[in-house]
């Protein structure tokens, strides 16, 4: 399997990563490919992480390619430099825009609760003739979404 490169440099590679792809091996899938390891192939030279999406999310993953250009990038996103925006579709009609801000929980840190913020704008909404339980329709609404925060799973968990 190779990744599409979307955009290259001296210093990063951007690709295009599927659904159902870590960014890297983890606990989650210890033996399975991941992307670091793909590219890290496919490119012939080590390449270094500098955010993640995941293994559901499909998207543009930025990857350096030396740690000093990884440590540039990084700081840009952790100072929230960086713009993030995904195109998402959840069930049920969405103000036309608002901000949503309640802690995630963090499974890989101390298990606390962390702040999160996720901004978003109702880009269309649909009613579907499909009953669904109780309800004789089924709403979807697509929009999109700024996440101010990067906590895992954060979008999921903001728009459940």
């Amino acid at each position: 399997m190779a990744l599409e490169i979307l955009y290259q440099d001296e210093h990063y590679v951007a690709v295009d990563k599927p659904a159902g792809l870590l960014v890297h091996r983890s606990t989650l899938a210890p033996t399975g490919r991941a992307a670091l390891q793909l590219l890290r192939d496919q490119l012939g030279q080590r390449v270094f992480p500098v955010h993640r999406l995941d293994r559901a999310t499909s998207g543009v993953l930025v990857l350096a390619l030396s740690a000093d250009a990884a440590a540039r990038l990084a700081k840009q996103f952790m100072a929230q430099d960086t713009d993030k925006a995904y195109l998402a579709v959840t069930r049920g009609w969405l103000a036309d825009s608002g901000q949503i801000s309640h802690p995630v929980a963090d499974r890989d840190g101390d298990g606390q609760p962390k702040d999160a913020q996720t901004d978003y704008r109702c880009i269309s909404r649909c009613e579907l003739p499909f009953a669904v339980d109780r309800y004789a329709t089924t709403r979807y609404s697509l929009a999109a979404i700024c996440p101010r925060t990067g906590r895992r799973q954060q979008i999921r968990k903001h728009f459940k």
